[in-house]
């Protein structure tokens, strides 16, 4: 240090000394606050990560965000797509994609400060938030991992070793629904049938009509599971069904796997948070999952896995096994080797986001429904067809059935006519093909038999031209006797 002994010089001189040095810590500690600023994008005051109030605070009336501000939120979109199928990968506002930026040049400033000092604090901020979003007990039940792929991946290699080991016996079931994810099904095929497992298929239908039909199938499907002296080891159940889109009632198919002594369940919620309320003590799942990036603004790719406690959940690990094994899965799931973190810590920036709207996330929620269901039956008058399922079985998604004269009788079909859609007119949108029933087709009679479906989403940057574009997308084709036995 240059500092003058105050014991030297004149009292005039000691003064000056003693003002310098003041001013010299006043502009330390500036450096110091502003730093501690920078280093977290959250910082207003209040630096203590751990804390979270019970109810999040919302903007007020006169803050809510903009028409104009929304879409200068999304102007990073391609012009002139009619984007309405935000449920395959999301979408992430400009303002976050800017905070996800900072992260990651903080990384790449300095690793290793980043490493020690800030990597680990940034997530459990994260998991405090979400643990409070889900009304979960404990921060300690919630671990962030890449994606809905990776937590069941992290289940069902736990539910493989317990066949491997003997702790199941050999030919106990595994119960799931028909349209569960493909990555679902693969995991299964990857750690249950190659130890010993069997598995048992819910066949749902659709287009559906109520709860109670679904809760009736299931019902069959565990039972199925039961037969011979059997055990249901683990169910695994969609809270929103992809390709066909359904609300699945999901709490009351919980109860029933407690009631019939199912020994785990799994709710696969890639969709939910951000689309459908979700509460996990109020589902009663031991394991819930659902996708940051596909409803909830954050960048690719984020989801949350809550592990209720109980000794099942000590004895669950990462795939990916790094230095943090046998730490616990939510430690373990926070490190898993060198890689970009970036959007596992801006769910803090995500929160402040969403509460720009009126309601939030729950008036966000709102928005979306209302409006994709509006939109859906716009189109199905349009086309002189359905909706795939009542309103209140739809989330931010809905299911709105195809001209028949479109000739869709085949996954294959489906996809050449999404395909035309996007490169001929600009709509990217999703096509199910669902099998009819034996005797509803008779040679070339076609006439009200709809055997595809168009998966719409809402999102808040999605204006009513998107759906206007498909719909006359739709009725051109149709009007030009195009079938997709014609598309290239």
């Amino acid at each position: 240090m240059d500092m003058e002994p105050l014991a030297q010089g004149t009292p005039k001189r000691r003064r000056w000394v003693v003002e310098k040095r003041e001013k010299k810590k006043k502009k330390k500690k500036k450096k110091k606050k502003k730093r501690e600023q920078m280093e977290d994008p959250q910082a207003n005051g209040d630096h203590n990560h751990n804390h979270i109030p019970k109810k999040l605070k919302l903007s007020s009336p006169s803050s809510f965000i903009s028409d104009s501000e929304i879409r200068q939120e999304f102007a990073h979109h391609q012009l002139g797509i009619a984007r309405i199928n935000n449920g395959s990968f999301g979408s992430c506002p400009a303002s976050i994609i800017a905070a996800q930026k900072q992260w990651q040049l903080r990384f790449l400033q300095q690793p290793d400060d980043f490493f020690f000092n800030h990597l680990q604090n940034g997530i459990l901020r994260s998991r405090t938030l979400i643990t409070s979003l889900i009304n979960a007990d404990h921060v300690d039940e919630v671990s962030i991992v890449d994606n809905a792929t990776t937590a069941a991946a992290i289940v069902l290699q736990h539910v493989g070793w317990a066949f491997a080991e003997g702790r199941f016996q050999k030919g106990d079931a595994v119960v799931m629904l028909h349209c569960a994810f493909q990555a679902v099904k693969k995991s299964i095929e990857a750690y249950v049938t190659r130890a010993g497992g069997s598995v048992i298929v819910v066949q749902l239908p659709f287009p559906v009509h109520s709860d109670q039909e679904i809760i009736a199938e299931f019902r069959k499907g565990l039972a199925m599971g039961k037969a011979h002296g059997r055990k249901v080891r683990l169910a695994i159940i969609d809270h929103i069904t992809s390709m066909p889109c359904v609300v699945i009632p999901v709490r009351e198919l919980v109860q029933i796997c407690r009631e019939e002594g199912v020994e785990q369940v799994f709710v696969d919620a890639a969709h939910a948070i951000g689309s459908v309320h979700v509460d996990v003590k109020e589902i009663g799942a031991d394991f819930y999952v659902s996708n940051l990036h596909k409803w909830f603004f954050c960048p690719p790719s984020v989801a949350f896995l809550y592990c209720r406690k109980s000794p099942i959940a000590l004895d669950l690990h990462h795939p990916v096994v790094s230095h943090e094994y046998g730490n616990g899965l939510a430690i373990e799931s926070a490190w898993i080797g060198t890689r970009d973190y970036s959007s596992q810590l801006v769910v803090p920036d995500v929160l402040d986001f969403v509460n720009r709207f009126e309601g939030g996330i729950a008036g966000i929620r709102k928005r979306n429904h209302d409006a994709v269901v509006r939109m859906g039956e716009l189109l199905a008058r349009a086309w002189g067809t359905h909706l795939g399922s009542p309103p209140e079985m739809c989330p931010s998604m809905a299911m709105v059935g195809l001209p028949s004269s479109l000739r869709i009788s085949s996954d294959d079909d489906a996809l050449k006519l999404r395909t035309h859609l996007r490169d001929h007119f600009e709509v990217e949108v999703p096509i199910y093909y669902q099998a009819l029933k034996d005797g509803e087709i008779g040679g070339d009679n076609w006439d009200g038999r709809v055997a595809g479906y168009a998966r719409i989403s809402h999102q808040v940057y999605n204006t009513v031209d998107d759906y206007l574009k498909l719909r006359d997308a739709i009725n051109q084709l149709v009007k030009d006797g195009v079938t997709c036995n014609n598309l290239p």
